[in-house]
């Protein structure tokens, strides 16, 4: 005959009746000399405004969900943020990089070799008037597509602009040299004052093409370099990736230990949203810089005066589908977005299970 009844289970079970009452449940504390009311929330708790911890011997699911939800929906914001705004950091500078700082340095360069043959063709032994009006021709044109490229913005505009209208005055003071007879002294004259107009100083065309020069050179380095923001940026982004990961993580095994479910379909998606989206970003990010610093190491290759070459065709192949790339910044805040919705819908309904559970 047996004796003694039989062990209930208390309401604030979390796994329902059937378990032995001297075994200890999920969710509860043992009860101490010392405990009643409401305990303080742990520092996370605080830090995200869970409230505080349920008394001693009630059940702390409920709490420990919130917790553990406001930390995902944290994490994930945080991490959109810090994500958003190193991506653009880098990526901001290719379209700009492309379409004005690297065509301004090949231009320059192709402006001072075209004025530098031109030169040697107005003082040569046998000038040649066709091919001084075809090295102008070119110098005049690369002098466009540099102004285009906005190099030192107003002041370099205005400088180009100078430059422009002494290059018109070079070319008519050599044209007047080669209408009069060889060796006559007024063209050696007119030849004289062209010279100084191209070479003399800091006021000669190529004095002012070679600051100008410096300035986008300048400006390339400062749009191609990986400074210490970006370092920052970007291992602070990595690090909250792991931080989110390990507390998806975490969260899946919490929820498998207290309600028995192997897997959450919400938040697996969300850690495989994480994963695919946080890889894809820094593979577009490592593909761009790279194009950028080959860019930036292809314009140093050029020496001034020295023709450009395939400079610009080849500059212009490493900074290809940079555009497209640059515009999967927005896709970072939908992805952000969908992280918090996966997290949420994940976690809702065990959290609203608890908020509404009858007493």
């Amino acid at each position: 005959m047996r004796t003694g009844a039989p062990a209930t289970a208390s309401a604030g079970d979390d796994h329902g009746p059937g378990r032995s009452a001297t075994r200890r449940r999920p969710g509860r504390t043992a009860a101490g000399p010392h405990d009643g009311g409401a305990r303080r929330p742990g520092l996370l708790g605080r830090l995200l405004g869970a409230g505080p911890r349920p008394p001693a011997g009630e059940s702390t699911t409920a709490h420990d969900l919130s917790v553990r939800r406001r930390l995902l929906l944290a994490l994930s914001a945080l991490l959109t943020l810090t994500l958003f705004l190193s991506y653009e950091g880098v990526h901001a500078d290719a379209g700009p990089l492309r379409a004005s700082s690297a065509p301004a340095v090949v231009a320059i360069d192709t402006a001072l070799y075209a004025l530098g043959e031109a030169q040697a063709d107005a003082t040569g032994a046998t000038p040649s008037t066709s091919e001084f009006q075809k090295q102008v021709a070119v110098a005049a044109q690369s002098l466009a597509v540099a102004a285009g490229g906005d190099v030192g913005g107003p002041a370099g505009r205005q400088a180009l602009q100078t430059v422009a209208g002494l290059v018109t005055g070079y070319t008519a003071m050599v044209q007047r040299a080669q209408l009069q007879p060889a060796g006559s002294v007024l063209r050696k004259a007119y030849l004289s004052y062209a010279t100084s107009m191209l070479k003399s100083g800091d006021s000669g065309i190529r004095a002012r093409l070679t600051l100008l020069q410096r300035e986008a050179r300048a400006d390339v380095a400062r749009r191609t370099s990986f400074g210490r923001l970006l370092w920052l940026g970007w291992s602070t982004s990595a690090l909250l990736v792991l931080a989110l990961g390990a507390a998806l993580l975490e969260t899946q095994l919490f929820l498998r230990r207290r309600f028995r479910r192997r897997y959450n379909r919400g938040l697996i998606a969300a850690a495989a949203l994480l994963t695919a989206g946080f890889a894809t970003l820094a593979l577009f990010t490592v593909w761009t810089h790279r194009g950028m610093a080959d860019t930036r190491a292809l314009l140093d290759a050029v020496a001034p005066g020295q023709p450009a070459t395939d400079a610009g065709l080849r500059a212009t192949s490493y900074l290809a589908d940079t555009g497209f790339r640059a515009a999967a910044a927005v896709w970072i805040l939908i992805g952000g977005i969908l992280l918090m919705a996966l997290t949420e819908t994940g976690l809702r309904q065990h959290v609203d299970d608890y908020r509404f559970r009858p007493r």
